[in-house]
């Protein structure tokens, strides 16, 4: 059981974490110029979302992976709608809803090939 309260509280800290770099300003810190740069990091954002809502949706729930994937998925839309309704230095772009896709989609890979070949433990 406090496995399982870890888990939760890492995945709500990790989506707080998302609304806060998404939806703050951050104009006025230095920035390096990488192309791509955001792309990434949403892709990375998801990756750990699906992983950490995984984890502790992983036991006692029917369907974990399809329902943080959905999850997922939601969640990085309502994030770039957010931005376009409530910022003015940000705007929603769907090439950022892909990179939410991806990163998605390579946690959910990996997990299905863990769970193919490490059975999941009840503890």
């Amino acid at each position: 059981m406090a496995h399982k309260k870890l888990w939760l509280t890492l995945a709500v800290a990790w989506t707080l974490l998302i609304a806060v770099l998404c939806l703050v300003s951050f104009n006025k810190l230095p920035t390096v110029k990488i192309a791509g740069a955001d792309k990434y990091v949403h892709a990375v954002f998801h990756f750990v979302f699906t992983l950490l809502w995984f984890a502790y949706l992983r036991i006692g729930t029917p369907r974990p992976l399809l329902k943080v994937f959905v999850g997922s998925l939601a969640y990085g839309a309502l994030m770039e709608v957010l931005q376009g309704v409530m910022t003015t230095t940000r705007q929603a772009d769907m090439a950022d809803i892909m990179a939410n896709l991806f990163g998605a989609t390579v946690a959910v890979l990996i997990i299905l090939t863990t769970m193919r070949y490490a059975p999941v433990r009840s503890n």
